[in-house]
C-alpha cells in the first residue's frame, strides 16, 4: 500500500485527493494546508485522513510519496521541502514544475538524488484522442512533418481590467495554459528552438495575458504558437494541435482528432469513440488516468511519464519565450528539448 500526502487542499488538492482515496493500491494518510477555515472543509470532507498545518507534522507520518497541489508559484519551495526534509522519495508536482527552468532544474537533481518517481501534472498526455495523434504522427503515416500549430485559448480573462488582472500566484498565461500547449508539441514533435516571440499584458501587471511565437525544429520545420485566456467564445479552455506533413494533416483537440490524407482520405474520431474511460470520474477521465499511473511507476509496472525532466523542458522554454519577446532578439540557444 503506498502511503500518499497531499499539500495544498485547493481546487486540485481536493481532486487529486478524492481520486487517490479510492485506487486500491493507494492509502490516502494526510492533507496538508496553512488556511484554517480550508483544513476545517478538509478534515470534515476526508474520513480517517490527518489533516496538518505544516510540513513539518507530515515528516512524522511516514509518507512513500507526496502531491503538491499548491498555487505554482509555491512548487519550488514545497517539492524542494519533501526532498530536503525527507517527507517522501515519490513526488508528484501539478503544472508547471517550477516558475522558471532554473527552479526546474534544481528540482530535476533533488528528485535524482532521492531515487524516486517523479511526475508533473500535464494530464493532456491521458486524453486517448491526444494518444491516437501522437501515434498517427510517430507511425509515419504524415509523411515527413512541414509544419505545425498550437494553439492554447480561453475566455477566463476576457475583458480583464488593467486593475484587476488575473491573481499573481498563478502567473501569466505561459505558465497556467500554454505550458500544456508547449507540452504536448514538444512531446509530439522533440526539440524546438524559438526565433521570434511577442508577449502582450493586457491588465497592466508584469504577467502575460497573451503570448504569440515562432519556432524551428533541428529537423528542419518551422511551427507557431498561440495562446491567450483572453479569446472569446471558449466557455472551456482549449488545447489544439495542427501538424502537417508530406503525405497529409491532422488537427486535435480535446474533443475531435481530423487525419486528411493527400490521396483524398479522410478520417474523424471523436473522444467517445476511443477507450476513454476511468474507474472513478472526476474532473475528466485524465486525471484518473494520471494518478493511476504515478501509482503503478512507484510499484514498477511502467514509467512514470511525464517527468520532471520532460516537465523542466517546458520551464525552459517558457523563459526563453519571456526573454525573446521582452529583447526582440531571436534566441541564440540550443534548441530546448531533451
Amino acid at each position: 500500500m503506498i502511503r500518499v500526502g497531499v499539500i495544498g487542499f485547493g481546487k486540485m488538492g481536493l481532486l487529486h485527493a478524492s481520486i487517490l482515496s479510492v485506487l486500491p493500491c493507494v492509502q490516502l494518510v494526510a492533507v496538508c494546508e496553512r488556511n484554517l477555515p480550508t483544513r476545517i472543509s478538509a478534515s470534515r470532507l476526508l474520513n480517517r485522513v490527518k489533516v496538518v498545518r505544516s510540513m513539518e507534522e507530515l515528516s512524522m507520518l511516514g509518507l512513500d510519496a507526496a502531491y503538491v497541489t499548491t498555487p505554482a508559484s509555491y512548487h519550488f519551495a514545497v517539492a524542494a521541502a519533501v526532498y530536503s526534509k525527507h517527507i517522501a522519495k515519490h513526488v508528484f508536482v501539478e503544472k508547471p514544475l517550477a516558475c522558471s527552468g532554473d527552479e526546474a532544474t534544481r528540482l530535476c537533481s533533488l528528485a535524482e538524488d532521492a531515487g524516486g518517481v517523479n511526475m508533473v501534472g500535464y494530464n493532456r498526455r491521458f486524453i486517448p484522442i491526444f494518444v491516437k495523434a501522437k501515434e498517427i504522427v510517430d507511425d509515419g503515416i504524415l509523411g515527413e512533418v512541414v509544419y505545425f500549430e498550437a494553439r492554447a485559448h480561453s475566455s477566463d480573462f476576457l475583458g480583464t481590467s488593467r486593475n484587476a488582472g488575473p491573481p499573481a500566484a498563478i502567473g501569466g498565461v505561459l505558465s497556467d495554459l500554454g505550458c500544456h500547449a508547449i507540452d504536448l508539441a514538444l512531446w509530439f514533435l522533440g526539440s524546438l528552438e524559438i526565433v521570434s516571440a511577442r508577449t502582450q499584458s493586457r491588465s497592466g501587471s508584469d504577467s502575460e495575458d497573451s503570448a504569440h511565437f515562432s519556432v524551428k525544429s533541428p529537423k528542419g520545420f518551422d511551427g507557431e504558437f498561440h495562446i491567450s485566456w483572453c479569446m472569446e467564445n471558449y466557455r472551456l479552455p482549449e488545447i489544439a494541435l495542427l501538424i502537417q506533413g508530406s503525405k497529409g494533416e491532422i488537427s486535435v483537440n480535446e474533443d475531435t482528432l481530423k487525419l486528411n490524407l493527400n490521396k483524398g482520405q479522410s478520417t474523424i474520431w471523436h473522444r467517445p469513440n476511443l477507450d476513454d474511460k476511468a474507474s472513478y470520474l472526476l474532473g475528466g477521465t485524465e486525471y484518473f488516468r494520471e494518478d493511476e499511473v504515478f501509482a503503478r511507476a512507484i510499484l514498477g509496472e511502467c514509467a512514470g511519464e511525464p517527468d520532471f525532466r520532460a516537465a523542466a523542458v517546458v520551464d525552459r522554454m517558457i523563459d526563453q519565450v519571456r526573454l525573446v519577446a521582452s529583447t526582440g532578439e531571436q534566441s541564440r540557444k540550443s534548441p530546448v528539448g531533451r
